[in-house]
């Protein structure tokens, strides 16, 4: 029988951020598919829980305790999972973190700063050092590969008091593109995939009754918030040869809630 081109068999992917939340769910995707998988996050512990539930679903797995605001460890790191799994085929930059300021005029540069590093830059050098190794990888004639950056619908919208999450999160998208032009002539892909409100360790679905849970209930055309398994088909896709001629994009996993945007409640005049 012929492959099917979502089957991860014998590729490996590395997740930054992947022991819960969104990241979890794309490694869970991926073991599903076949695929093996390299987990990064600071708390061993959580490495450890995402890591034992992956291998109970078939994968071979690598925890690895990273802070990928820094460039020398996110580097060592790189190194020692292709050293222990062969290859890396795939990187999804999924680390982040998320707070506001009391407001963009209070907002030091301390503060910016330190979203930046983890967010930015962390996803900057991830996504480096999976592109040195697929390039030499293409060199000694094995193309391919993919990179994808997990942003926000904070990248395309703005947001009171979280400017330095906006500009952390557009800058994935730019970067993308960049990446997917540059890296084409070794077979490399790279996107951005932007997810609305899904529950996480960072946003909390606070049930109907409340201004946030109301709000995406009634906006949102699915009618509640996403999950982490909303993110495990997008992931797959992304990181198999299902997607080996889309590169340079960013794509919405939202619910509709961009479709959305202009939706008006006809029974109060209201504009959501």
């Amino acid at each position: 029988m012929a492959r099917l081109p979502w089957d991860m068999s014998g590729k490996v992917v590395l997740i930054t951020g992947g022991n819960s939340g969104i990241g979890l769910g794309f490694g869970r995707g991926i073991a599903r598919a076949g695929g093996d998988v390299v987990i990064w996050g600071r708390r061993a512990h959580r490495n450890d829980e995402a890591a034992a539930e992956l291998r109970s679903l078939g994968a071979r797995v690598l925890a690895q305790a990273v802070d990928v605001s820094d460039e020398a460890a996110v580097v060592a790191a790189m190194a020692e999972a292709v050293g222990q799994m062969g290859r890396v085929d795939g990187v999804i930059a999924n680390a982040g973190i998320m707070n506001a300021a009391k407001s963009f005029t209070d907002m030091s540069g301390e503060f910016y700063r330190r979203l930046i590093e983890i967010n930015q830059f962390g996803a900057f050098y991830t996504a480096r050092e999976g592109a040195r190794h697929m390039r030499a990888r293409a060199e000694a004639g094995d193309p391919g590969g993919s990179i994808v950056f997990c942003a926000s619908l904070s990248a395309v919208t703005g947001s009171v008091a979280m400017q330095h999450y906006n500009a952390s999160k557009g800058a994935m998208a730019a970067m993308a593109r960049g990446i997917a032009v540059e890296m084409g002539r070794y077979g490399v892909r790279c996107n951005t995939v932007c997810p609305g409100y899904t529950v996480s360790d960072t946003v909390k679905d606070t049930g109907p009754g409340t201004p946030l849970g109301d709000q995406v209930r009634e906006r949102n055309p699915l009618g509640r918030f996403g999950t982490a398994e909303d993110f495990e088909g997008i992931g797959v896709y992304f990181m198999s040869d299902a997607s080996r001629f889309h590169t340079g994009d960013l794509v919405l996993i939202d619910g509709g809630w961009m479709a959305n945007a202009g939706k008006s409640n006809l029974a109060t005049g209201r504009r959501g």
